[in-house]
């Protein structure tokens, strides 16, 4: 009996350790975007760097997440609930690094930009963008460790907002590429951009899937409420 709960406690101190660097790893990301934001808004180029370099941190917590969670399952054999609990860390892992991407990629745009001249105000707009998938992860993240099926749901259909305002800067860039042709190649950055966030919010409402799945042991099988007016190019 005592050794039965020896193990139990023993993995419940492995799950818990792996939900630390989650946090970890989530807070890292949640940086990432609050200054990929403000490196493209402001033309910091040292900041720009500084993101980019930040993002090892990032993709070293997620290799040390999988090799984690992977040894739980080789060693542990989890049962169906503790099983679903280690694949939804896989998974949140995975998408958390993903984002991290994408802000690396937006430093990588705000240092290519700094050869062209600003296009007034378009700055501000993608920065409220950022700031809305930043909040929408943060808000999972603690859905996430609160086991809230209501605050993820909440996160999932959020999504459109950022969908929304996606579609609105499409339109915006395309206006003032079309008015002044030396604003092409700026608003072609901004414009990838924009996409990378779009798609970073994409990943907190896959994050928010998997919370709902965790606690409910579904998925969502209703669609995601998207923007449609705007065609949607392909990520950079």
């Amino acid at each position: 009996m005592a050794n039965s709960e020896h193990i139990v406690a023993s993995f419940d101190d492995e799950l818990e350790s792996i939900q630390g660097m989650i946090m970890r790893m989530g807070g890292l990301v949640e940086q990432a975007i609050a200054d990929a934001a403000r490196a493209m808004d402001t033309r910091d180029v040292e900041l720009a760097g500084q993101v980019r370099r930040n993002d090892a941190a990032i993709d070293a917590l997620d290799d040390q997440i999988n090799d984690a969670a992977a040894s739980i399952i080789a060693r542990r054999q989890p049962i169906a609930s503790d099983l679903r609990t280690v694949l939804t860390v896989f998974r949140i892992s995975n998408n958390l690094e993903r984002i991290g991407d994408y802000a690396k990629n937006i430093a990588k745009r705000s240092e290519a930009i700094l050869e062209h001249p600003p296009v007034e105000g378009t700055g501000a707009s993608l920065r409220r963008m950022a700031r809305q998938v930043e909040l929408m992860l943060k808000d999972v993240l603690d859905a996430y460790i609160q086991q809230d099926e209501d605050k993820a749901q909440d996160v999932r259909e959020r999504d459109l907002e950022v969908d929304q305002m996606y579609s609105a800067l499409f339109r915006e860039y395309l206006t003032f590429m079309m008015e002044d042709p030396r604003n092409i190649t700026t608003c072609m950055h901004l414009h990838f951009m924009a996409k990378n966030i779009e798609r970073m919010g994409d990943h907190a409402t896959s994050i928010a899937e998997q919370v709902i799945y965790l606690v409910s042991g579904e998925m969502p099988t209703d669609d995601r409420p998207k923007a449609t007016d705007v065609p949607l190019p392909p990520s950079a």
